[in-house]
């Protein structure tokens, strides 16, 4: 029904009609101790009432929850209450001041709802809150300071108030913003010059910019750059360490002295040693420095004192050993004579190669560590004594090295350099700890070292060490150390035929020893293999071996522009595509090499056999364009061994077979030739009667190399990481 009042008089009379209804509402709603309340503050109470029954509904339900709820509405109802009634009641406070404080009081109560919405805030920090605003409302009524106020709260209920409609006119807002600032940085240190760059004037920011020097000297070296009010309040800080980083951040070569800022900042070293050594022609004295001052930080990193940009260091360190020592003589990897290609390496120390050989391990190529790191290192010492070399960097990356070094095959003559006690012991320290890293490379690491073993003694010490942490892990209820230590102690059993271990039986996973046939047979029984051949010297004459060495009685070669289709005439169907090893400077080879996939993709032919032939510096070209349908990889190149983690990434599951050290060309043909065979013939490859049938077939120096080749069965790290991954999904 639509009421229209005629006039005046009969407007006012029902204003004072609803008012009565609603002063008659809230005083049914309120305490007997509520003085009474004016019609014309009436709506501001049942605001407040109404935020306080939101509130309410916020509290949970549940059974176990319910009493404590009941305690923390009741104090909080009573709080509210009591602010209320303290409104009303204070004579000092005119009707406009009384409206002001009764919405500031809603006001606090909404932005809870709202802060607590938005998860800024917990039902915990509620009455706090209310009493907080109480004590400061009282402060600001006498017109005195409510800073006391935020320096004992939190910064959720601090950053609530500071916007409350009561507060913005009281004199502590200015530096009550500041401290919120701080408590904000406090709880986020990591977005310190984040937060300053919009407060740049703030009175704690000389002692928020010296804590995020430390925190992050590469950030603030970063801001320090920048001419704006931050970067200018940066450089006007008096502060040691950021005065050099601020120095540091204006010059063109600020970034080379970033590495020895611990050093620097203890004035271990000046400004002027490093200067000099950011010549080319001093290149080698800086890579010196930054392995010098590598050695010092681990050593005081041991005692638990880790110095400024440690990190950065390293990555420093990592760059330049690439830069300015790896890419070098794995450039000059056909040049024959050792003294040209390892000239650069003639005036660095054993420590010097030994940082090369880690910080350069996914760069390096297996002749560059074999034929020139690793023995150099021995050279340079007066006792070629490995324990001394280890001590001599504080034990820095001594898993990684020993990791290389099996990798390479090169853990035995190293082991040999110690005394034999004390190589007992660094093996035992390789297999301890492996449930405490974040990842799984050590376990990987361990698996693969076991497999380049061949020392008796050195199998059996890693093998009853996996023992006893695997026992160490069960009593201490370990779920990572038990899994990580009874997969490597199956895997290691399997090597011993004594053993009878079938490995993909115990461990749940596709067999390792032997590759069906049928598996790799498409939908139309056919085997498709991709060879992915590279236009350099060797590549070619590679290549004109691979097409001459299939029989015209077994096969059909077919010629085309970019690559030659070869076809079986007998038995199983098998159809092997290699791209033509065409002029690399041009990218010709890898042009033919994606006209190749793209045919293949148009014919739905999907390879379950890829074969990389080539230089190991070409294998990340192959493994970028590598089928995920392949099976089987076999990976021709010099040091494919260090890849299988790139390989099972792309193929989970794979067999791989790979060398650790020198691919060679008529090895490689020699089992190319007899795995096609045998698939040909509609036999499976079986790896340890194939592996043991041509290990007779080479001799001399083909079978010392033919030893550096790895079979899928004895892949252990890939073994080791499918039955991981195979247990993780099970649980």
């Amino acid at each position: 029904m639509v009421v229209f009042l005629a006039d005046t008089n009969m407007k006012q009379a029902f204003l004072l009609i609803v008012m009565g209804v609603f002063f008659g509402s809230i005083m049914a709603q309120t305490p007997t101790n509520m003085p009474p309340i004016p019609a014309t503050r009436v709506w501001h109470h049942e605001d407040i009432l109404g935020s306080q029954k939101k509130i309410q509904g916020l509290f949970p339900v549940l059974l176990d929850t319910v009493r404590k709820s009941n305690i923390i509405i009741d104090s909080f109802n009573n709080s509210i209450t009591a602010i209320r009634i303290s409104i009303e009641l204070n004579d000092n406070l005119d009707n406009n001041n009384k409206f002001k404080w009764l919405r500031s009081t809603n006001e606090i109560l909404t932005s809870f709802i709202y802060a607590f919405n938005i998860k800024m805030v917990q039902l915990v920090d509620l009455i706090p809150l209310v009493k907080s605003f109480g004590r400061a409302m009282n402060l600001a009524i006498k017109d005195q300071s409510i800073y006391p106020v935020f320096e004992q709260n939190n910064l959720a209920i601090g950053s609530i108030l500071i916007d409350n409609y009561g507060f913005i006119t009281n004199k502590a807002i200015p530096a009550a913003k500041d401290l919120l600032v701080w408590k904000y940085c406090q709880l986020y240190p990591e977005k310190i010059l984040a937060t300053l760059s919009n407060n740049p004037t703030n009175i704690f920011a000389d002692t928020l910019l010296v804590q995020a020097a430390f925190l992050d000297p590469e950030k603030l070296y970063n801001y320090a750059a920048v001419p704006n009010a931050l970067g200018k309040k940066i450089q006007s800080t008096n502060h040691r360490l950021v005065k050099l980083i601020s120095q540091f951040s204006i010059t063109k070569t600020g970034r080379m002295y970033m590495p020895f800022l611990d050093n620097l900042y203890q004035n271990k070293i000046s400004v002027n040693d490093i200067t000099p050594l950011l010549t080319p022609e001093k290149s080698e004295n800086y890579y010196q420095l930054l392995v010098s001052t590598r050695i010092d930080y681990v050593a005081r990193m041991q005692y638990a004192d880790t110095p400024i940009l440690v990190k950065v260091l390293t990555n420093k360190l990592k760059d330049k050993a690439i830069e300015l020592y790896i890419n070098e003589i794995n450039a000059l990897h056909e040049e024959k004579n050792p003294k040209i290609r390892f000239l650069s390496l003639e005036k660095l120390s054993a420590q010097d190669l030994y940082y090369l050989a880690v910080m350069g391990e996914a760069e390096m190529y297996t002749s560059s560590f074999v034929s020139g790191i690793y023995p150099r290192i021995f050279q340079r010492m007066k006792k070629p004594d490995a324990n001394d070399l280890l001590q001599s960097v504080h034990n820095d990356y001594v898993k990684k090295f020993i990791k290389i070094s099996a990798a390479y095959n090169t853990l035995d003559d190293f082991l040999q350099k110690m005394d034999s006690s004390i190589a007992f012991t660094r093996m035992q320290q390789f297999v301890d700890g492996l449930e405490k890293t974040k990842s799984l490379e050590e376990a990987v690491d361990v698996a693969d070292a076991y497999a380049s073993i061949y020392q008796p003694t050195f199998k059996k010490i890693i093998l009853d060490q996996v023992h006893v942490n695997l026992v160490d892990a069960q009593q201490k209820k370990q779920v990572l150390g038990i899994a990580i230590y009874q997969l490597l102690e199956t895997i290691f059993a399997s090597m011993d035929t004594a053993n009878h271990v079938d490995v993909a039986a115990e461990l749940g996973i596709a067999p390792v020893y032997f590759m069906p046939n049928k598996l790799l047979q498409n939908a139309q029984g056919k085997i498709i293999i991709q060879q992915f051949f590279y236009g350099d010297k060797d590549g070619m004459t590679i290549f004109n071996a691979f097409i001459t060495s299939f029989t015209p009685a077994k096969w059909k070669v077919t010629q085309h522009k970019d690559w030659v289709e070869i076809v079986s005439k007998k038995g199983v169907p098998i159809s092997i595509y290699a791209n033509r090893p065409l002029n690399p400077a041009l990218d010709l080879d890898e042009q033919a090499q994606d006209a190749l996939i793209a045919y293949l993709k148009s014919q739905q032919l999907t390879p379950s056999i890829v074969i990389h032939r080539g230089h190991s510096y070409h294998l990340n070209s192959t493994i970028e364009k590598l089928a995920s349908s392949a099976k089987l990889v076999i990976l021709g190149g010099c040091g494919g061994y260090q890849n299988l983690n790139q390989v099972l990434a792309i193929c989970p599951g794979a067999h791989i077979i790979s060398t650790k050290q020198v691919g060679t060309g008529i090895i490689n043909k020699g089992l190319l030739n007899e795995i096609s065979e045998t698939l040909r013939l509609g036999q499976n490859l079986y790896w340890p009667s194939l592996w043991a049938k041509m290990t007779n077939q080479f001799k001399a120096q083909l079978k010392e190399s033919f030893n550096d080749y790895v079979p899928p069965h004895k892949n252990l790290g890939a073994i080791f990481i499918m039955a991981y991954q195979k247990k993780i999904n099970q649980q």
